[in-house]
């Protein structure tokens, strides 16, 4: 007896199809998974029988191989349950064999029969759609997720609700369109008092998404400032959102019953975050913090705290937009387009720029400051702003301007980015002498350039004009930071 389902296997963010062969032949009974099963998909067996005789079904008394196919595809994690306990219901008869055509599953099963969400269905119902499932039944919990991919859940509780479905005893309950976007709380720019150059440069980052440093003694707000971008940062539009949401339904990340996340994500990992977990990767490659943040921003709060190898591998994210993870079964691509937000103090023991106090750090201990950020990775950094300490006044001042004041100016230059804007002959004599005096490499040339551009914009002038150059060239100037 023979009976076959499928669902989809996460490669990455790619779903691959698997087709789940479940075959029941006379002899000593026995349970076998085969088609290179990893551990948590291998203990399906004990879940699978136990969720069955939870059921009130019953459990074939015969020798049962389940093939999970193409079995040189690696199968990881407990989505599988689901389709391999409806495979050998359907090969012992207990489900009409008919009925599983047309459908995909996904879902882990808890000893009780309970079915528990997994991660990345809805890559997995991406796939399905692409596979030609019309439906795909799922965990209750999951069943807004499956919408999103534009196919028709079948939401169960249990496994008992399932096997009603398919024999025809109960029809699928109505699952309802998510309310809204999901909702995030972001800061307000408004709560920051002082340091308008700062806030300016923020402005100026969103405007053209520039990775932006904030260096300054400790307690001056710099953390404050960075964790406020995404808030005048565009919202993502439907195809950036889409992208967004699957890579945190892979993760696990993503809020269930909600719908699309449309405020740019904010990851903030802490310098003591391995590569794997800050770039992404391990020995089953799951996306990291730089993947997360994906057409957001990621903080690097304390910038030199972090070990040298995960802030040199940012550099090909940084330039690519994507992470390449390269294992021996085969090579996965994350999406990775981030703004990089650095906060570091000017030197070690945080006095350094600081009027009211005094530096204790020896030539050799800047030295080695110095070295925990190599050049080619502050060169990456369009904008460097050396923060002072805010005075009394500032402190108790009125509120800043609103971040939503902020974001129509920064979403109107992001319109008129689109267009080409030349350089007066004035502005292009300018950049050509900051190259001669300046220690500008040819990235630092093409990135002063672009935050020329991103400056005009926000003034909605005609061309780049000498006057945004400087200001652009402001921000590169190597007195900004002692430590560059």
């Amino acid at each position: 007896m023979l009976a076959r389902t499928f669902t989809h296997a996460l490669v990455g963010l790619e779903s691959r199809r698997v087709e789940v062969e479940a075959h029941l032949q006379n002899g000593l009974p026995a349970f076998a998974i085969v088609g290179l099963a990893d551990r948590a998909c291998q203990e399906a067996k004990e879940r699978v029988r136990s969720g069955i005789a939870s059921a009130e079904l019953q459990w074939p008394g015969h020798r049962i191989t389940v093939n999970l196919a193409p079995a040189d595809l690696r199968k990881e994690g407990s989505g599988f349950d689901l389709p391999i306990a409806l495979a050998v219901l359907a090969a012992s008869r207990q489900v009409p064999l008919g009925a599983l055509a047309g459908h995909a599953a996904v879902g882990e099963l808890a000893l009780d029969g309970r079915l528990r969400p997994v991660p990345g269905t809805l890559v997995a119902a991406e796939g399905a759609r692409r596979g030609g499932a019309r439906r795909l039944v799922c965990a209750a919990e999951s069943g807004p997720e499956v919408l999103l991919a534009g196919v028709e859940p079948v939401p169960v509780r249990h496994l008992a609700e399932a096997v009603a479905y398919f024999r025809g005893e109960r029809d699928p309950p109505p699952v309802e369109a998510p309310p809204g976007d999901v909702a995030v709380a972001v800061p307000d720019l408004a709560d920051v008092r002082g340091q308008e150059r700062a806030r300016r440069a923020l402005e100026i980052a969103a405007a053209g998404a520039h990775n932006l440093l904030l260096a300054g003694p400790p307690g001056i707000g710099k953390t404050m400032l960075a964790r406020r971008l995404p808030g005048i940062l565009p919202r993502l539009d439907d195809e950036e959102a889409l992208e967004v949401t699957r890579i945190h339904s892979v993760a696990g990340l993503l809020p269930q019953g909600g719908g699309l996340l449309r405020t740019p994500p904010f990851r903030a990992p802490h310098h003591t975050a391995s590569t794997a977990a800050v770039i992404g990767g391990g020995p089953h490659p799951r996306p990291g913090e730089a993947s997360l943040a994906h057409r957001g921003v990621l903080l690097l709060d304390e910038l030199p705290e972090f070990p040298r190898p995960v802030l040199e591998a940012l550099r090909q994210p940084l330039e690519d937009g994507t992470v390449a993870v390269a294992r021996v079964g085969g090579r996965v691509v994350f999406p990775a387009r981030f703004q990089l937000v650095g906060t570091m103090n000017m030197c070690p023991c945080g006095a350094r720029g600081d009027p009211a106090a005094q530096c204790t750090c020896s030539p050799q201990r800047l030295d080695r400051y110095r070295e925990r950020l190599s050049r080619a990775l502050l060169d990456r950094f369009d904008l460097v702003v050396a923060l002072p300490r805010p005075r009394a006044g500032e402190l108790g001042g009125a509120a800043g301007e609103a971040s939503a004041a902020v974001r129509e100016r920064v979403v109107a230059a992001r319109a008129r980015a689109g267009d080409d804007l030349a350089r007066t002959t004035d502005a292009d004599a300018l950049l050509t002498r900051a190259v001669e005096r300046l220690p500008l490499s040819g990235r630092g040339h093409a990135r002063v350039a672009r935050v020329a551009r991103t400056i005009a914009a926000l003034a909605a002038a005609p061309h780049v004009a000498p006057e945004h150059v400087a200001e652009a060239l402001a921000y590169r100037s190597p007195t900004e930071l002692a430590v560059a």
